[in-house]
């Protein structure tokens, strides 16, 4: 599959199809292999589903990498394969990534479809209790022995989904970290949340992201929900302020999940993103979309 140099480094990316650029943003502890199952679902489109830096089989510099950083690496991609009429799908921070990119370039992205990802600062107040205790736990000295036999990926796809995983896919989920210092960039990601007064910066791009989506009906966008799981990051709560804030949006319930839904339900989030797909002409070129009046 491609490799792409970025900057210092390079990103790995799955690719299949051609026409309109879909790209797959995943979060932490993913990689590619989370779109699985979805991809073959979505139908006609160029699919791509990229490794973030420090992760799957894409390069991992040294560095302790921040949202900033993966948003750099992630801008060189997309300029590096010119990608242009873009429509984003992003789960967890690749759902963050997937905005703070189509704010800062606005005239390059068609829709977005989303789920279980940070649409807004969080404070310790709105977490569940036991969200805030792995939160604590995890900006603490536990954080750093988490690291030890990559409890990061074995406690994700155990607690965080409803759906048990093969042996083979687990193993696919870790052979990426094999030693404590290739699963740092793991534990940066935890200690990111909640996004509310640490880190300023990156509280300030999720406001700057939150205010393109409030002002740009002419993007569709799509978020799907679940239920059933503690693990879950979006409830109806989050999902009515979505529906109050979001210009543009539909929502699509999509049944039982944990957080990593995609292991739960991928035929529903493929059946859900395939029909927004449609509806709004997105598998369409841009130019032809717009003339017959169907893009937005």
């Amino acid at each position: 599959m491609p490799t792409t140099p970025v900057l210092d480094s390079f990103i790995h990316h799955e690719e299949s199809g051609s026409g309109t650029p879909f790209v797959f943003l995943h979060g932490n502890p993913a990689s590619s292999h989370t779109w699985r199952h979805v991809l073959p679902g979505i139908g006609a489109g160029r699919l791509l589903a990229p490794d973030l830096v420090g992760m799957g089989r894409s390069g991992k510099p040294d560095a302790d990498l921040r949202f900033e950083d993966h948003a750099r690496y992630l801008d060189a991609w997309f300029d590096a394969l010119g990608l242009d009429g873009v429509v984003l799908v992003g789960h967890d921070w690749g759902g963050a990534l997937a905005f703070d990119w189509a704010a800062r370039h606005p005239g390059r992205v068609r829709g977005i479809a989303f789920f279980e990802t940070i649409v807004k600062p969080i404070t310790w107040d709105e977490l569940s209790p036991q969200a805030r205790r792995r939160s604590e736990t995890i900006r603490s000295a536990e954080g750093e022995r988490m690291l030890d036999e990559n409890q990061f990926v074995r406690q994700a796809y155990t607690g965080g989904v409803l759906t048990p995983l093969s042996d083979a896919d687990l193993a696919a989920y870790l052979a990426p970290y094999p030693t404590r210092e290739s699963r740092r960039p793991l534990l940066a990601w935890a200690r990111q949340l909640p996004p509310a007064g640490e880190p300023a910066g990156l509280v300030a791009r999720i406001e700057a992201y939150d205010a393109w989506l409030a002002k740009s009906p002419e993007v569709p966008k799509l978020l799907l929900t679940f239920e059933g799981s503690p693990t879950l990051l979006i409830g109806a709560e989050t999902a009515d302020w979505c529906a109050a804030h979001l210009a543009g949006l539909q929502t699509v319930a999509c049944g039982p999940a944990g957080h990593h839904a995609t292991e739960d339900r991928p035929d529903a989030i493929a059946a859900a993103v395939s029909a927004w797909l449609d509806r709004h002409a997105l598998r369409r070129p841009a130019r032809a979309a717009e003339s017959t009046g169907t893009g937005r």
